[in-house]
């Protein structure tokens, strides 16, 4: 989903001393300085060498190996790259959760950002295309959506916020299977100023955050309404995004510069679900999600500044 655009371009410097690569708009979320990161959200990621982009570049359109049409880097309806850009020479990231994108129907394969996710995590990353999405029910207590809202968390709220969710369903089970006999209260347990409630949060946020699923909304703004008030969501968690500036070339009119690409809102969760609730130093884990997203920006920038349009 777009939710962020464009942040101000600055000058071009790359460096392509081994797998470090500096483009312009984003930063490394392993600074600590937030405001840094908010300015320049793009600036030295660690990703792995994007030679083999250059090169395709270089040459130009090629083929896609599935269905033969003609694509630059990649195909955008089979999620493979093109013949010119071998898949040994694209990195892979490993997700800690698994990723559905809810595509709207009008979005436009060629300019959804959502496909670079499905490329770069082929394993862990699902594209649906609404309204063929899965039903979730089942599933509520261990799933959230990332959309904001007056009853959507924070990131560091998910573990408490899906653990009420799994109690509420067992006791809507018990009561279902016992519905004669009164059920015994349990002792309250208090989230304040409780040291074992707080260990046992902290312990399941290092490793066992009770999330198994994220699900993203790849769509304009003006778009999501359709998808957002599918039945088949309103009973999942929503998850609200620490507010940060998009490098989205495709600025969404009359919008501001904090609603992200999909690619951008996908990585920017990892990174504070890395930090918040798995308890670990980032260390550029999830960088390499933004691959064909940072080359693709530099490849634009370079362009508009040729033309004198920056």
């Amino acid at each position: 989903m777009s939710l962020s655009t464009s942040v101000v371009l600055k000058g071009d410097q790359e460096s392509q001393q081994g797998t470090k690569r500096k483009t312009e708009c984003p930063k490394s979320p392993g600074s600590q300085a937030t405001s840094t990161l908010q300015e320049t959200p793009l600036q030295n990621l660690h990703l792995a060498s994007q030679a083999v982009l250059e090169r395709a570049q270089k040459q130009g359109r090629s083929k896609c190996p599935k269905c033969n049409s003609s694509r630059m880097f990649y195909c955008y309806t089979c999620y493979v790259p093109v013949e010119t850009v071998p898949t040994s020479e694209i990195p892979v990231v490993k997700l800690p959760v698994k990723v559905d994108i809810i595509k709207h129907p009008n979005e436009t394969d060629g300019k959804s950002t959502a496909v670079h996710a499905k490329l770069l995590a082929p394993e862990d990353v699902t594209i649906y295309t609404y309204p063929c999405i899965p039903d979730y029910e089942e599933m509520k207590h261990e799933i959230a959506l990332v959309f904001p809202g007056p009853n959507s968390v924070s990131v560091n709220d998910i573990p408490l916020s899906l653990l009420n969710k799994s109690e509420k369903k067992m006791g809507c089970k018990r009561d279902s299977d016992l519905p004669a006999e009164p059920v015994l209260k349990h002792a309250k347990v208090e989230p304040a100023g409780n040291s074992n409630f707080g260990d046992l949060g902290s312990r399941s946020a290092t490793k066992n955050t009770g999330l198994k699923k994220i699900i993203f909304i790849d769509s304009t703004w003006n778009q999501t309404n359709k998808i957002i008030t599918d039945e088949r969501l309103q009973a999942l968690l929503q998850i609200e995004l620490k507010s940060r500036k998009t490098c989205f070339w495709r600025h969404q009119k009359g919008k501001p510069d904090t609603y992200l690409s999909t690619i951008e809102a996908i990585y920017y969760f990892l990174v504070d679900y890395h930090r918040e609730l798995l308890k670990e130093k980032y260390e550029g884990q999830y960088d390499n999600l933004l691959y064909f997203y940072s080359f693709m920006y530099k490849l634009i920038k370079d362009a508009r500044s040729s033309a004198g349009k920056e």
